[in-house]
């Protein structure tokens, strides 16, 4: 699918209902499915189909989750629906160390607030909101009963996964003069007929609620939309837990994994 230049008369009519957006007061709850492709490298190449397959029925609760965004003209709420492990019966509290926690964002004030756990800890990180640079086009396309519009963004990688964890994330860094930043290709669709600029997650800033979003190997879908006409609904931002910023909070985990890792290596020396 190509995207291309907003024609004139169109991108005329969008910045009028985000000239707008403000003025209408709009509040509501949606819910989206996040689906992600299981990928194995070259180790998964080694499996039989039937090994697979009970690999990815262990990783169900990672690979597919619901999450809930409750929103205004100002600020949002983006909750992940809590799952019992369909295998052990537990929740999955080791996925959960890596997963985004309740992620608030106020948009007036360009604030960003997310809850996270990590090892028994809680953190309340605190940071500025990052702004995407989105462009937008032409295509369209139906999701549920709204028409979307597609745009697309490239984000640094940071921006996006700061709360996530790899093993690979421990290996020293080499970053020399000249090389570029790491980016991720982000695409979204929105609707101007919810006429707020917010979204799911980390995505906001277009003329219209943003319905879908993938981004490398997941996809979110919004599968449901309640709305209502004023903005009564109460959003809050997490509130419990050591305050810290997202660079601060990354350095926290990469310290903590070495300091297990090191741990680790000394009980097999």
């Amino acid at each position: 699918m190509k995207l291309v230049a907003l024609k004139p008369f169109l991108f005329i009519a969008l910045a009028i209902v985000t000239l707008h957006i403000n003025a209408q007061k709009i509040s509501g709850k949606a819910t989206y499915i996040s689906k992600s492709k299981m990928e194995l490298g070259s180790w998964g190449a080694t499996l039989s189909e039937a090994a697979k397959k009970d690999v990815a029925a262990r990783l169900k609760n990672r690979l597919e989750k619901t999450y809930f965004l409750t929103f205004n003209n100002q600020e949002s709420s983006f909750l992940e629906e809590e799952k019992i492990d369909a295998i052990s019966g537990a929740t999955d509290s080791w996925g959960g160390y890596f997963s985004r926690g309740d992620h608030y964002k106020n948009i007036k004030e360009q604030k960003l607030v997310q809850s996270q756990e990590f090892y028994g800890k809680r953190f309340l990180v605190k940071d500025e909101l990052y702004k995407i640079d989105w462009t937008m086009g032409t295509e369209t396309k139906k999701i549920g009963q709204y028409t979307c519009y597609r745009a697309k963004a490239f984000v640094p990688a940071k921006e996006l996964n700061w709360f996530d964890f790899s093993w690979g994330d421990l290996a020293p860094t080499t970053k020399k003069e000249g090389d570029t930043e790491n980016l991720t290709l982000v695409e979204a669709w929105y609707t101007p007929q919810i006429p707020v600029t917010q979204g799911p997650a980390e995505y906001w800033g277009l003329p219209g609620l943003i319905l879908e979003v993938s981004v490398n190997n997941t996809t979110l879908l919004c599968i449901e939309v309640e709305l209502n006409k004023d903005d009564k609904i109460a959003i809050q931002a997490p509130e419990k837990g050591k305050e810290i910023t997202k660079k601060e909070y990354t350095l926290t985990v990469r310290e903590k994994m070495l300091e297990m890792r090191s741990n680790r290596m000394g009980r097999r020396g």
